[in-house]
């Protein structure tokens, strides 16, 4: 009989973090389902969750490191593989300066302890400024808003989804996204008690999708109007005496100010959504005893990503619903210590990108000009590239331009389990184990958990014979990248770093103690584990290496394989602060320098179509395309159009159009549907598979239509370098 065994697990696929039951049979992971005793998620679990068994025995994921061979591939062992790395990267560097290495960072890195710990101390290994991330065509105008007005672009408050009686969405669909800057498991089910508790949700979204189908009100609104709307509501708020005490919060009266030019009727015209409907938002936001604004990818990936996401919070501020029980509120990751509520601020543009001259924000330049330091010539010029868990040439506008760059570099190494669009140019490909041989644990999405937590996951199975886990592989690739030994023991300068800051710390429990005593003290089978374990045990929950018997540590995570659960979110202010001043500074002078610009569109006239993008269940970006369980069923990739632009357009259901832009253009099928607004296509991000020399079948036959192809790399928010994926003007025609 098979040997049938169950494991418990995180699950690594999105942002929800539901906790899954694996069954065992045989070494082989064949079948998951819901855990529902873990303490987070209670059973719920999605369609990525349950066919994680797929992901970890595809056939074409990679098992070897690979190593180009003319036209070709060889599988190689791990030293040949570094080996070729070394040579290639110190070559370059030999060559042309440190300043010539670029690394991209893709958005699995998040889902990964790997990426948590490692992400950020290769970028600093690097030794260059052409870092580059998935973050600028997704979130970074979140960031760039948060930092400048609490001074940590990591200090986003979430909805307090649990206590909230009143919650405004903007550009967010969690029911096919499963939520996003807001880690909140079975996010579905929390909308569902909102309104049996008598809450009220209200989604604003061009289409008409699954989550504003439960809502008590959708308002339609064009697409990266946002910013109107929201700048609507505060004038409301200030015109008819309805902002409540903001203590602790400077620039009220500037932001009184700004607000003036965008009146209720004024900005309608704009956004589409009535004058009236959006005071009725003020006043129910103002009225409401608990009351939150949520906005994600569809406001960040807009000509005003910044303004908007700003806006959302100045909205939360101006209702006394920042830091309250049923408001906006801020997580506590069980890694993380209390801050001292100041600190040096934030700022962006510390460096400029070489041919744009875009500015620097958070640590890396925007992903679209990646192609322009490739390309042109000059000091400076990029000629080797690091991708870890990234497929920019299908997740970035002007993709097909990036590919036809990489095929010019002098050497590329990806860490990645696939041969896709990208890692199809690389010299070698360094593969990561499946997520059940490695251990897990959430260093990004605890930070965004709509109530605190703390969950490990050992890994259910070993490592095959072969196989390296990834904290070695980024370990030894930083080594190499530093100039040092490839088996450099990274983690613990890291480790000694860290005891040396807790011990100098009058406020942290280690304060003055020996760290020759404390260093032996930390467990964990590899150098990540003890990272962890450390950052765990000084942590706000921590037992602070003894100092807190009873305290968080990797052992008492082990020990609870269902997670622990560490109460409800807490008014956290003015702690979390890093503004020089210790206040929220509401009115950062690069944002209302920015209003002008949002000012000047008030008269700029709209007409056409406009393209945006849109989120699927089965999907998250373009890395589960290859998974026989999440591309069966009809064609998702289609080109979603009103009925009346449909009929005016001679467009038919299931037809295929020609759809144009500055960009350049696609084919795709056309679904006839009245969920999306009039004026407005919609078309899913990530797809476009199948280009020679990838080595993904189930892609390839699934490809569907790049609307990244779509895009144009030149249009960006300029505060934060993001992408503008969406409000992108298009033609439409049969094809």
């Amino acid at each position: 009989m098979p040997e049938t065994t169950t494991a418990y697990r995180i699950c690594p696929l999105c942002e929800a973090t539901c906790g899954l039951e694996l069954t065992i049979t045989d070494g082989r992971v064949t079948g998951a389902r819901g855990d529902r005793a873990d303490v987070f998620s209670h059973g719920f679990v999605c369609p990525k969750g349950a066919t994680i068994d797929e992901l970890e025995n595809d056939p074409d994921r990679l098992r070897s490191p690979m190593v180009r061979d003319g036209d070709g591939w060889r599988e190689v062992g791990w030293e040949e593989a570094f080996a070729t790395v070394r040579r290639g990267l110190d070559g370059v560097v030999g060559r042309h300066g440190r300043q010539a290495l670029a690394l991209y960072l893709g958005n699995p890195n998040v889902h990964t302890l790997a990426g948590g710990l490692y992400a950020g101390p290769l970028a600093r290994a690097l030794g260059s400024t052409n870092v580059y991330s998935a973050s600028t065509v997704d979130q970074m105008p979140k960031h760039v808003s948060s930092g400048l007005l609490f001074g940590d672009p990591l200090a986003i408050p979430v909805p307090d989804l649990d206590r909230t009686s009143y919650l405004l969405m903007l550009g967010a669909n969690p029911l096919e996204s499963n939520g996003s800057l807001c880690t909140a498991a079975d996010f579905p089910g929390k909308l569902k008690a909102l309104r049996r508790r008598g809450g009220t949700l209200v989604v604003v979204d061009p289409r008409r999708t699954r989550t504003a189908r439960l809502a008590d009100r959708h308002l339609p609104i064009r697409p990266g109007a946002d910013a109107y709307l929201l700048f609507g509501v505060v004038q409301t708020l200030f015109a008819e005496g309805l902002v409540a005490d903001t203590p602790g919060v400077d620039g009220v009266a500037d932001v009184e100010r700004l607000s003036r030019d965008f009146a209720p009727e004024r900005v309608a015209e704009v956004c589409g959504v009535p004058a009236e409907d959006i005071r009725r938002l003020a006043r129910e936001l103002a009225a409401a005893p608990g009351a939150a604004v949520y906005a994600r990818i569809g406001t960040c990936t807009a000509e005003f990503g910044t303004l908007t996401n700003w806006l959302v919070d100045v909205v939360n501020v101006l209702t006394g619903n920042l830091d309250r029980p049923g408001g906006a509120m801020f997580p506590l990751g069980a890694h993380r210590r209390p801050g001292k509520g100041t600190g040096p601020g934030f700022r962006t543009g510390r460096w400029r990108s070489r041919v744009r001259g875009l500015p620097e924000v958070k640590g890396e330049l925007p992903a679209t000009t990646l192609a322009d330091e490739i390309l042109a010539p000059g000091e400076g010029q990029v000629h080797a590239l690091i991708t870890v868990a990234g497929n920019p040439v299908l997740s970035t506008p002007g993709g097909e331009r990036l590919g036809d760059a990489l095929d010019g570099l002098e050497f590329m190494v990806s860490v990645d389990p696939y041969l896709n669009e990208t890692t199809r140019r690389a010299d070698v490909i360094l593969p990561p184990p499946p997520p059940s041989r490695s251990p897990h644990y959430d260093i990004a999405f605890g930070e965004f958990a709509v109530r605190n937590n703390a969950r490990y996951s050992p890994p259910a199975l070993p490592l095959r014979d072969g196989e390296l886990d990834e904290c070695t592989i980024l370990s030894r690739l930083i080594g190499i990248v530093s100039g040092q030994d490839a088996d450099a023991d990274i983690d613990e300068s890291v480790i000694a770093h860290l005891l040396g800051k807790a011990i100098a710390d009058p406020s942290s429990p280690v304060h003055g103690r020996d760290p020759a005593e404390l260093r032996p003290l930390l467990t964990g089978d590899t150098p990540a584990l003890r990272r962890l374990d450390l950052m765990l045990r000084l942590g706000a929950y921590g037992d602070g290496l003894g100092a807190n018997p009873g305290g968080l540590s990797l052992q008492a995570l082990r020990d609870a394989p269902h997670g622990i659960d560490l109460g409800p979110l807490k008014p956290r202010l003015p702690e979390v602060l890093r503004t020089r001043s210790g206040r929220i500074e509401l009115c950062p002078p690069p944002l209302a320098e920015d209003t002008g610009r949002l000012r000047d569109g008030l008269a700029r006239r709209r007409t056409g179509l406009v393209l945006i993008g849109r989120r699927h269940l089965r999907s998250n970006n373009s890395w589960m395309h290859n998974l026989p369980g999440l591309v069966r069923g009809s064609n998702r990739c289609t080109l979603q159009v009103n009925p009346d632009d449909a009929g005016r357009l001679g467009l038919t259901d299931a037809g295929t159009a020609k759809v144009t832009s500055t960009g350049g253009t696609i084919e795709a099928e056309v679904e006839v549907t009245a969920e999306v607004m009039p004026g407005v296509v919609s078309l899913p991000h990530g797809w476009g598979h199948g280009l020679p020399g990838t080595r993904m079948t189930v892609a390839a036959a699934h490809p569907g239509a790049n609307a990244n192809a779509l895009t144009d790399p030149l249009a960006l928010d300029p505060l934060s370098g993001n992408a503008v994926l969406n409000g992108v003007p298009v033609e439409v025609q049969p094809a």
